[in-house]
């Protein structure tokens, strides 16, 4: 169990411990101070009036790595004249826990002071443990503070969440990061003005940051401290490399080499190599590209480069991307590794964005026409004397759920724009296609092969 109580509330503005690592000095002391979380700290904001008014609510903190849910917890409870007590759900069970509860009932009744009991990572609780908790924050016996990176409507159980009040962070952006490095430069809590960082290196800390504060201040005091034990002043990206043994990747997010890494990525994945998709998933993560871009273009591909050939591939892609958005970095570095992987080794087709791309071809060629009078809408007053829907075929009705009918307009009768590859799942969609289209139309005609509709569109899906 980690247990941390200060004997006395803890002042607006404490005294720092200078031997504590540099994240931890500089960690903001009041809401004033807290950065990259514009959208919690307006005025009247539900956090704000729990800080200000003193009101005894529990909180849910969700949000990556190094975004401020611990030092928010902090200020929560040194703001509002609390007694705080910290548990770490990593090695803490329900008989401390209960310890706890019971020394906060003991104060409240005593002196009238309210308990903040902070958990963190609070998703490795179980559920007998999360269920201890529901007595003593329904009576507000203690306010609980708890943080957590998982999704909490997945790790944490439902009364509990339901009597606390639930606050995402968002991840820092390059700016806010930024904010935060420049005050650790000259803040006499941090490095009071003895190092600079010269242009490249802050470039590259803010990239290998990964919008995780804490990460880039521990980097920033690694490469701070070889520099003076050097007899140095500036923190150039040498050093900032070496402090953190990580490579600067040449790659600009604004640039060139952002088109063309993501070009090389996504080639590669349509060519069937997966190590070399990797190699380029690799290279944008660590220059920390924004993995939602990453995710989006896994999704478009799935479609445009395999579709129907194998169709768990836009599955996987989706999946990818809703994880992202759940999980956040550096975790859902594997979910995108493992859409990758099964995307290169997918079998490939481009069938789909060339359906879509022909029947656009037609429309914006004025091949529209009439939609046929047995498919026009017939649920209206005087549809039946326009003669709409009046003959349609129900094909539920057939015992093939399948009857010989006209659905497209006159003008394109007969025209395909969907050419399974034989490759894949579409090598069976292809015989199931030409066989529901001579059905359909009362016709015996071949599918048409998809070389030749690549012919007619030879831009298309490039």
């Amino acid at each position: 169990m980690t247990l941390f109580e200060p004997a006395e509330p803890m002042p607006a503005a404490q005294p720092f411990d200078p031997a504590a690592p540099l994240a931890a000095r500089m960690r903001p002391r009041t809401l004033d101070e807290v950065v990259g979380q514009d959208h919690l700290l307006a005025p009247g904001s539900p956090l704000r009036r729990l800080v200000e008014g003193d009101a005894p609510m529990s909180l849910i903190l969700f949000g990556p790595p190094g975004t401020g849910k611990t030092t928010l917890a902090l200020i929560v409870s040194s703001a509002t004249n609390r007694r705080f007590v910290q548990l770490s759900a990593i090695n803490a069970g329900v008989k401390d826990v209960r310890a706890v509860i019971e020394q906060a009932r003991t104060e409240l009744g005593r002196t009238g002071r309210q308990t903040v009991l902070f958990i963190d990572e609070i998703h490795r609780f179980s559920k007998t443990q999360q269920d201890s908790l529901l007595g003593a924050v329904e009576a507000r016996h203690i306010t609980m503070v708890a943080a957590t990176t998982e999704n909490p409507f997945f790790s944490i159980v439902s009364p509990l969440l339901s009597r606390s009040l639930l606050l995402t962070l968002q991840p820092l952006d390059e700016a806010a990061v930024e904010v935060l490095v420049d005050r650790a430069l000259a803040d006499e809590r941090g490095l009071g003005a003895a190092v600079t960082l010269d242009d490249d290196a802050r470039a590259h800390l803010l990239r290998m940051s990964g919008g995780d504060a804490r990460r880039a201040l521990t980097a920033l005091e690694a490469a701070a401290g070889t520099v003076l034990a050097e007899g140095r002043t500036v923190v150039d990206l040498p050093t900032l490399e070496q402090a953190v043994d990580t490579a600067a990747v040449r790659y600009d997010r604004d640039g060139d080499q952002h088109y063309d890494v993501i070009s090389a990525f996504i080639k590669s994945i349509r060519g069937s190599d997966a190590d070399a998709a990797l190699h380029y998933l690799a290279r944008m993560i660590e220059a920390g590209e924004d993995p939602r871009f990453i995710a989006r273009r896994l999704v478009v591909h799935a479609s445009e480069d395999i579709g129907l050939a194998d169709p768990t591939a836009l599955l996987a892609a989706s999946a990818a991307a809703q994880a992202v958005a759940l999980i956040g970095m550096p975790e859902a570095r594997i979910n995108l590794a493992q859409a990758t992987i099964h995307l290169a080794l997918a079998p490939k087709s481009n069938a789909v964005v060339m359906a879509i791309d022909a029947a656009l071809a037609d429309v914006r060629a004025g091949k529209a026409g009439s939609v046929p009078p047995a498919l026009r809408d017939g649920h209206y007053p005087g549809a039946a004397k326009l003669g709409h829907a009046q003959r349609y075929r129900y094909p539920h009705d057939a015992a093939e759920g399948l009857v010989a009918q006209q659905y497209p307009p006159d003008e394109l009768v007969g025209r395909d724009y969907y050419a399974p590859a034989d490759r894949g799942a579409e090598r069976i969609l292809a015989e199931r296609l030409s066989k529901l289209r001579a059905a359909i139309r009362g016709t015996t005609g071949p599918v048409e092969p998809a070389a030749e509709r690549a012919a007619e569109l030879p831009e298309a899906g490039k």
